[in-house]
């Protein structure tokens, strides 16, 4: 099921993307501790992002009968 999670990995970047905006408008507005807060939760994103793109390129090669 690679095609899945890329889609998800697709997904889960754009709430990131979208977490990194709302952290840098609440900086530019002062409020550091929201900014932070959506720091940190797109850093969750990205990461969960990079998991599901790292299983998709890992099921494809397998699929391919590649390694690893």
């Amino acid at each position: 099921m690679p095609k899945d999670k890329h889609k998800k990995a697709a997904e889960q970047h754009d709430e990131a993307a979208k977490s990194h905006r709302t952290a840098a408008e609440h900086h530019e507005k002062g409020d550091h501790d929201a900014a932070h807060e959506h720091s940190t939760k797109a850093h969750e994103q990205s990461s969960a992002a990079h998991e599901h793109s790292k299983g998709a390129h890992s099921a494809s090669a397998e699929k391919k009968g590649k390694k690893k």
